[in-house]
C-alpha cells in the first residue's frame, strides 16, 4: 500500500488578510459544488523540495473547504531513485539517460504502486515522473486522472520523453508551470487537456510567516554568521541545475570589493534524491574551507524556520539556475522583500522582472555585479524588494492555488 502522509489542520479564512475578501468568496464559491469529492494526491516523497512543500498546505486547505483530499506517498527503493533521478535530469536536457535495466525497474516499482492504491477516488493528482505509470496500473481507481509536471521538459533528451508521451497523453489532464514546458511532441489528444498552473508559496507556514529581524538575526548567529556583515544567501538543493559551485564564484568576484560579505548556501537533502549528498560535497570542496562560506543542510539541523531567518536577514537573495522548473525559493524570498537574483531561466522571469521586482542574470559575473550594485544603494534594495514582494503576493501565494486547482477540479467533473 502506498503511505498516507500525517497533516495538521489549515483554515482558509486566516489567509483573507493577505489576499483579500473577494479571493476567498471566489474559492468558497467555486468549493461548494465539488464538497465531498474525493481528492487524492500522489507524489514520490513527503520531504526535500518544492512538491511536498506545496501539498503540505494545498491538501489541509481543501479539506477545510469540504473536499475529501488526501495525500499519498509511493513505495521506492534506492535502485528506482537512481533510475528516477537520472530520468529528471535528462528530462531537462542531460544526454546520459535509462538504461533498459533501469526502464524496467521504473516500469516495475509502478506496478506495485498501481497495485498498492486503495479506494475509489473522484480525481487522482499524480506529481511528476516517479509515479507517472500509475494511472495505467490503476485506471478503474480514479474517474479523472491528472498527471502534475513540476519541472521543465521544453528541451528534453529525446529518447526518455518519447518514452513518457503515451504516458502522459493517457491522462485526462494534464498540468505544468509555464506553456513552454509542455513537449512540443505531445500530440493533439494530450494538448487538448493541457493546463498551465504556476506553482505557489504558502505565506502562514513556518518559513515564510512574518520574522522579526533581532529573531532572524539570532538564529543566523547560531550558525556562524555576523549579522553586521552584508550577507548574501542562496536557498536551494545541492543540484548542478542550481549552480552552487557558480554561487561560489559570484560570492568570491563579490569580496573582491566587499570582502567583508558573508556568504550562507542552505539546502535539504530529499529522499528521492541520490545525487544530492555527492553534489553537497562538491561544493563543501569547492568552498575550500572559507570561513564565511557557510554550507548547511537539514543535516545540519537547518528547517523551515532556519531557512525563513536566513532568507529574511539576507542583504541579497540567490537562486542562480541555469535550469529551473519555477523556483518556489525565489518566491519565497520576494515575499520576504528581500532583493532576488535569479538566473533567467525557467519560472524565474515569471517572478523576476529584471530592473522592477530583482534581478536576471546569466553569469557568475553578472551575479557578482548585481550583488554589488545593491550592497552599495540600499534604498534599490528596498524598492526591489517592495515590488517583489506585492508581485508574490498578486500571483504566487497559496489560496491563488487552490483557487486555480479548484476551477479545473469543476472543469473535469461538468
Amino acid at each position: 500500500m502506498l503511505q498516507e502522509v500525517a497533516l495538521g489542520q489549515k483554515s482558509l479564512t486566516d489567509y483573507q488578510h493577505i489576499v483579500g475578501k473577494e479571493t476567498i468568496e471566489r474559492i468558497r464559491e467555486l468549493a461548494e459544488p465539488l464538497k465531498g469529492k474525493r481528492v487524492l494526491h500522489v507524489s514520490a516523497t513527503a520531504f526535500g523540495g518544492g512538491v511536498s512543500e506545496i501539498l503540505y498546505t494545498i491538501v489541509p486547505l481543501m479539506r477545510d473547504i469540504g473536499l475529501d483530499a488526501h495525500w499519498h506517498v509511493i513505495f521506492g527503493k534506492e535502485e528506482f531513485f537512481n533510475a528516477t533521478k537520472l530520468l529528471h535530469n535528462s528530462l531537462q536536457g542531460a544526454e546520459e539517460t535509462l538504461s533498459d535495466e533501469q526502464w524496467a525497474i521504473f516500469d516495475e516499482i509502478n506496478q506495485i504502486n498501481a497495485d498498492g492504491l486503495q479506494g475509489e477516488w473522484d480525481a487522482v493528482i499524480v506529481h511528476d515522473p516517479q509515479p507517472i505509470g500509475l494511472r495505467r496500473g490503476a485506471l478503474a481507481k480514479g474517474k479523472r486522472w491528472i498527471w502534475r509536471c513540476h519541472i521543465d521538459l521544453s528541451t528534453p533528451n529525446p529518447a526518455p520523453i518519447e518514452r513518457l508521451l503515451p504516458l502522459i497523453e493517457e491522462y485526462d489532464a494534464s498540468v505544468w508551470h509555464l506553456p513552454q514546458y509542455v513537449p512540443g511532441a505531445m500530440g493533439a489528444k494530450g494538448r487538448e487537456g493541457v493546463n498551465i498552473i504556476p506553482p505557489a508559496i504558502d505565506p502562514l507556514s513556518p518559513k515564510n510567516m512574518a520574522f522579526s529581524p533581532e529573531d532572524a538575526a539570532f538564529v543566523c548567529k547560531q550558525f556562524g554568521i555576523d549579522p553586521d556583515r552584508p550577507l548574501i544567501t542562496q536557498v536551494s538543493r545541492f543540484d548542478p541545475w542550481k549552480d552552487p559551485i557558480g554561487v561560489i564564484d559570484a560570492y568570491r568576484e563579490v569580496t573582491e570589493q566587499v570582502p567583508e560579505a558573508q556568504l550562507a548556501m542552505v539546502g535539504s537533502m530529499a529522499s528521492d534524491d541520490p545525487e544530492g549528498r555527492e553534489y553537497f560535497q562538491k561544493t563543501y570542496e569547492y568552498a575550500d574551507n572559507d570561513p564565511d562560506i557557510k554550507i548547511l543542510s537539514n543535516l545540519n539541523n537547518v528547517g523551515a524556520i532556519e531557512v525563513n531567518a536566513f532568507q529574511s536577514q539576507s542583504d541579497v537573495c540567490l537562486q542562480k539556475s541555469i535550469r529551473e522548473g519555477f523556483g518556489l525559493t525565489v518566491t519565497e524570498a520576494l515575499w520576504k522583500g528581500r532583493p532576488t537574483i535569479g538566473g533567467d531561466v525557467g519560472g524565474i522571469p515569471l517572478q523576476i522582472t529584471d530592473g522592477e521586482t530583482g534581478f536576471l542574470v546569466s553569469s557568475p559575473s553578472e551575479c557578482a555585479q548585481r550583488s554589488l550594485e545593491i550592497l552599495a544603494d540600499p534604498e534599490l534594495g528596498k524598492r526591489l524588494g517592495r515590488a517583489g514582494k506585492e508581485h508574490a503576493r498578486r500571483e504566487f501565494l497559496s489560496p491563488r492555488l487552490l483557487r486555480d486547482w479548484l476551477g479545473l477540479l469543476t472543469d473535469l467533473d461538468t
